[in-house]
């Protein structure tokens, strides 16, 4: 019992840890490639995008919120900000952007799935729509890469779990 508790303890520590890591100061525009990871540290991923790169914050799979700094041709900071919303998902065009598009946007998927019977690939990211709600957005790509529809819905991993013996 002893060893539950601290397991427990040890793991709800660990995961305020990782909070906490994504809770720190935002860097601000001007700050050089050097201050923005001494702030958020090595990331999870870096997309190169004219006219410089975007340096990926992601948390999830589970999370749902993904930061994005955008760093202009001479190594400094042009934005800082959470992709994982509205605004984010409305930078995306249906028929037009690819995935490498939708990489660059809004980071990577917590979830990816292929519908057979319409022959997409779905990746879909977990948010708060309008800040409030627990949502995932699904994002449909044909054979070619190229988004061809886009879905809101509620995230089921937030959703009351109903079974048989319960109403």
């Amino acid at each position: 019992m002893r060893k539950l508790v601290k397991v427990a303890i040890l793991s709800a520590l660990l995961a305020l840890g990782g909070c906490a890591a994504m809770m720190r100061t935002p860097p601000v525009p001007g700050d050089t490639l050097e201050v923005v990871r001494a702030k958020f540290g090595e990331p999870t991923a870096v997309h190169a995008l004219p006219p410089g790169q975007v340096l990926e914050y992601a948390t999830g799979p589970y999370g749902q919120f993904t930061w994005m700094a955008r760093m202009g041709p001479d190594g400094k900071l042009l934005a800082f900000e959470q992709v994982l919303g509205d605004v984010g998902f409305g930078r995306i065009k249906i028929d037009k952007s690819t995935r490498a598009d939708v990489m660059a946007t809004v980071g990577r998927p917590a979830e990816r799935s292929y519908l057979a019977l319409s022959d997409l690939e779905v990746w879909s990211y977990r948010y708060k729509e309008s800040g409030v709600w627990n949502s995932m957005m699904h994002v449909h790509f044909d054979r070619a890469g190229i988004v061809r529809k886009m879905i809101s819905g509620p995230d089921p991993m937030y959703e009351e779990k109903r079974g048989f013996f319960r109403d």
